[in-house]
Formats: structure tokens, sequence, C-alpha cells
């Protein structure tokens, strides 16, 4: 009865599992098809991956927009981390009354979509621009700053800061450290985990962001990667399998960040969740 039993979660795992990559699979088998395979459903690798990287790269300078995606979702992951890990720190080390009261609203924050924000921010930038043309519309500034941190990400670091030992900080006080000086030398080595599952959940998310590039940003020169797989996307015959293959390139940066950093992502996302 408790081989069938196991028999039986064995494969329904099997099964969930393959349900799950099976979209990936076929990207990757319809990359080295034609469009016209494509849209037949042809489930077999084909003999063209070559002809649509040729033509990815005849047809836009992906390259450029890889650069421009990586320059953004490096930028806002180590401003975040930094960002939200002080303010995390800061809210569950240090005692006030108002800290709760504060804490609380950048909570409710979480609330406001972000399809409220875009006209306001927009226009905010369009002061900026005659002001600081360098962190104005149509740079790559501008696509960093309103996302370089956010109250999920703070909440994620006060939560995990919560099992950290306070021992720790004072020990090092003892030892004569300053506050910044615990915060960087004791705090943030014990914390590797966090910091290594809030980097993956801030690169994926900036890597992936669509919205707010797609206002900000307005020459083909400053697209991002999911800018111009959107363009692909748009033309009047739109080349599936060229379409394919471009999304599996920008498939390889999160997946090497996720693969490289995984061993400390579940302990990190365990941390937050005590």
């Amino acid at each position: 009865m408790v081989k069938v039993r196991r028999l039986s979660m064995y494969l329904f795992l099997s099964v969930a599992a393959f349900i799950s990559i099976f979209p990936f699979l076929w990207m990757i088998v319809s990359s080295t098809n034609a469009s016209v395979d494509v849209t037949r459903g042809r489930l077999l690798p084909g003999m063209h991956l070559m002809d649509n990287l040729r033509n990815l790269l005849e047809s836009v300078n992906i390259l450029n927009a890889m650069k421009n995606s990586l320059i953004v979702s490096v930028s806002t992951t180590l401003l975040a981390l930094l960002i939200a890990s002080l303010a995390g720190y800061g809210f569950e080390i240090y005692r006030s009354k108002a800290k709760d009261i504060v804490f609380n609203i950048l909570l409710l924050s979480m609330m406001i979509p972000f399809a409220a924000m875009m006209v306001p921010l927009y226009r905010l930038f369009g002061k900026i621009t005659n002001l600081v043309p360098l962190i104005g519309i149509d740079t790559l500034a501008a696509v960093v700053l309103p996302t370089m941190t956010t109250a999920f990400l703070i909440f994620f670091f006060r939560q995990s800061t919560k099992m950290f030992p306070k021992e720790l900080l004072e020990a090092g006080r003892i030892d004569g450290l300053s506050e910044l000086g615990l915060f960087y030398r004791v705090f943030v080595p014990t914390m590797k985990t966090t910091y290594a599952a809030a980097a993956i959940i801030t690169f994926m998310s900036s890597w992936n962001n669509y919205m707010w590039p797609l206002i900000i940003l307005q020459t083909p020169q400053k697209q991002t990667i999911p800018l111009l797989i959107s363009t692909l996307g748009s033309s009047y015959t739109p080349d599936y399998g060229l379409i394919m293959l471009a999304i599996v390139i920008s498939t390889i940066p999160t997946a090497i960040v996720f693969f490289v950093m995984q061993k400390h992502f579940v302990a990190g996302m365990i941390g937050s969740i005590k």
C-alpha cells in the first residue's frame, strides 16, 4: 500500500513537472523551426536555428537591447538590495514610536496599482528632463529610479531581520563598531541567503519589466529586451521562429542568475517567512 501511494505521488509530480516545463521546451524547439512550422504546432526540432539567428541579428539590434536590460537590471538590483536592506534593518533593529506608523503607511502603498502612478511619474520625469537631462525622459536612469526599491522588498528584509541574532550586534557594539559598521560587517555577511533571494526576485522583476520602460523610453537605441520582443510580434507578418529565438536568448541571463543563487534562494525565502 505504501509503495502504491509513493508511486502515485511520483507519477503525479512527474506529470506536474512536465506540464510546468513544457512551455519552455516548446519555446526552445520552436526557435529551431520556421514560422510556418511553429504555427502548425510542430513539436520536433527543426533545421532553421541558424536562419532564425541570422534574421534576428539583421532585423533588430538584440545585443544593444540586452546591454540596456543588463544595465537597468543590475543597477536596480544593487540599489534595491542596499536601500531595502538598510530600511528593513532599521525598521526592525531600532525602536521609536513613529516607526510602526511609517511602516504601515509603507505597506499601504503596496495597494496602489502602478497604473495609477504612471501619469504622475511621467509628468515628474518630464519636469526633471528640463533640469537634469541625464535622468529625464528617454534615459535608462529614468527606468531605474522608480523601481530601485519596493515596499515588498523592505517588508521582506524586515521579516528576515527578525531571525537575525541580536547578540551579534551587542557584541559588535562592545568591540567598538559604529552602527554602519555593524550593518556592513555583521549584518550583511550573516544574511547572505536573504540577499540572494532578494537579488533573484529583483533582477527577474526588473529584467521582465515592460510597462514603465514602454512609457518612458522613446528611441529604439534605448529599448530593453521586452520592448524589442514586443516590436518583433507587432509586425504585419510576424516570424514566430525568430520571436521564439529572441525569447530564448532573453531568458539566458535570468536563468544564469537563478541557477547561480538557487542554493541560497529557498533558505532566504524560508527565513523571511519565519
